[in-house]
């Protein structure tokens, strides 16, 4: 048994028994795939695949119980690889971080410099998802640290710990009925902004739960003419006149965006929580746990060692 066999299997599960998919990833041959898999198989006395022909299909039962431990072989030999670099180049290294769109726009440039001038000689990779996208990276190894704020505390392979809170806000043009209502002293209410036509953010993005809780429990029925991934995408449309804006507070940049204005929302939907989260099992090598308190500073590496160690399902408050 071999790691380039478990690599061969793992890979052939991720990628939907599409062997050429695997061939490319492992820099390998098709023909060399099916040996790795089938060597494996025979060492271990049991088929791994359903097959027609010479086509894989799916797993078989066997297989579907082997998978995780498969699973944990990789991900030990990856923490073995890590742990001893960290030994060796304690100060350098690649550090990969998974965020969503506004995450990486709007929270992580400041402890991105921050950690960049006191770890200069760590190579930063920066990835950019959905937050299921964001997981899913995480889980796959391909992404060191994961940051969003939803989903990532629903999968219990992940140790997802909270970073901070915030809420949104309501972007309108200055010359807005909204904005008049403001200067006059009105109070903002969900029976006044479902009077107009909205742009936010797509569902499973930035806190579109909260919006979508807050309309419901008011009754109303939003009028949802655009959604984006993208504040900076939302905020364009607004000025174009096609409708309100609800985006995340931090989004908002009084210089930057000065033909609009910004309405304290938070009375409206309820407070959203920023995750970061860690693939459980895996080793993090000390400049990690810089970046995670440069990017959280109550996240500190007692924490979040802490954190790790913990059973699944265990919620943490900031």
């Amino acid at each position: 048994m071999n790691f380039q066999q478990l690599r061969s299997v793992r890979e052939a599960v991720r990628r939907g028994c599409n062997l050429t998919e695997v061939a490319n990833a492992l820099h390998t041959s098709q023909p060399g795939v099916s040996r790795q898999i089938r060597e494996l198989e025979d060492e271990l006395g049991v088929p791994l695949f359903v097959r027609a022909g010479k086509r894989l299909t799916g797993l078989t039962e066997p297989g579907r119980a082997l998978l995780p431990i498969i699973e944990r072989l990789m991900l030990e030999s990856e923490n073995l690889r890590r742990a001893s670099a960290d030994h060796a180049h304690r100060a350098a290294g690649p550090l990969s971080i998974a965020a969503t769109h506004s995450q990486a726009r709007y929270a992580l440039p400041q402890a991105v410099r921050d950690f960049r001038l006191s770890h200069p000689e760590v190579r930063l990779q920066l990835h950019q998802g959905s937050p299921q996208q964001v997981a899913q990276m995480l889980l796959e190894g391909s992404a060191d640290i994961g940051i969003a704020t939803e989903a990532l505390a629903h999968y219990p392979q992940l140790v997802a710990l909270p970073c901070y809170a915030w809420t949104h806000a309501v972007v309108v043009p200055r010359d807005h009925a909204l904005a008049v209502d403001a200067e006059r002293g009105s109070a903002l209410t969900l029976q006044r902004l479902a009077q107009f036509p909205l742009i936010t953010y797509d569902g499973g993005y930035t806190g579109r739960s909260h919006i979508d809780e807050g309309f419901a429990k008011a009754g109303l029925v939003p009028d949802v003419v655009l959604s984006a991934m993208d504040a900076d995408v939302i905020k364009t449309y607004v000025e174009l006149g096609l409708g309100v804006g609800i985006v995340a507070s931090i989004a908002f940049d009084a210089e930057r965006d000065r033909g609009l204005v910004a309405l304290d929302a938070r009375h409206l939907f309820a407070v959203n929580l920023t995750r970061l989260a860690i693939r459980r099992g895996a080793y993090l090598r000390g400049y990690a746990f810089d970046f995670i308190g440069t990017f959280a500073s109550p996240l500190t590496p007692e924490v979040v060692q802490q954190a790790l160690e913990s059973a699944p399902g265990e919620d943490y408050e900031i």
